[in-house]
């Protein structure tokens, strides 16, 4: 690692999640092994049966409303880190859950978007909601049903990916944290990362098939090698600055 950082750029994925309760994407016994993808994470699915995406995406919704669900230490760290270092942190998730912000982060862009608000498909204005339904009447153009999950679909673009793409370039250290490498655009960041001749560091509990892409490997948990790594950056800034 470099002395210090004036540009830091964060991608969190599942496995960050994951030791908050929070059930993984391909978790051998957890919501999604309950249905085929095609019914629940596509557009084409959703017109076919709203109500029963509606209800997936309220289970998922009523897990993170568990008191059980809290931001881990290392939601907590990375929130420290983005409030008192010197230069820029800018914190990439492709979580949809608000666990971030409840551990204190602020302006995360949720390139997946966000589980906990609903989008109208007539003007694509975002609300917060309790339950999705089809009686649910949206807000701003009070039609029953036009209010979908607030959620990138498979064939659907990423949120934000300008801003994304600008930070990455401006970057001179990214970090994944818990990503499988296989979600593409995602998995490519470090790529853009290293095109940048940022320094790029990879923390996660296995190698992915990604891994050689980047600098330096962690192996570990993320609430004990985010919070170590943190406090390794914390302590640069101060001696510099």
């Amino acid at each position: 690692m470099f002395d210090t950082y004036n540009n830091i750029v964060i991608l969190t994925g599942s496995g960050i999640s994951a030791e908050s309760g929070i059930e993984t994407f391909r978790a051998s016994d957890g919501l999604w092994a309950k249905h085929h993808i095609d019914d629940i994470a596509t557009l084409d699915g959703y017109r076919r049966d709203p109500e029963l995406v509606y209800s997936f995406y309220n289970q998922r919704f009523n897990q993170l409303s568990l008191p059980s669900i809290q931001p881990n230490d290392a939601h907590v760290a990375l929130a420290e880190l983005q409030k008192n270092y010197t230069g820029s942190v800018t914190i990439v998730t492709q979580n949809i859950d608000n666990l971030h912000e409840r551990g204190g982060a602020h302006s995360i862009i949720h390139m997946h978007g966000e589980l906990v608000k609903a989008r109208c498909e007539k003007t694509q204005k975002l609300f917060s909601y309790k339950q999705l339904s089809k009686t649910l009447k949206c807000p701003c153009c009070k039609v029953q049903g036009n209010l979908r999950p607030h959620v990138v679909w498979f064939n659907e673009m990423p949120l934000f990916m300008n801003d994304i793409y600008k930070a990455l370039s401006d970057a001179d250290l990214f970090i994944a944290i818990g990503t499988s490498g296989s979600v593409y655009p995602a998995a490519d960041f470090v790529n853009e990362a290293n095109k940048a001749c940022a320094h790029t560091i990879e923390i996660n509990l296995d190698a992915t098939h990604i891994s050689d892409n980047f600098k330096e490997h962690r192996v570990g948990k993320a609430t004990e090698e985010v919070r170590e790594l943190v406090e390794e950056l914390m302590a640069r800034d101060k001696q510099f600055f």
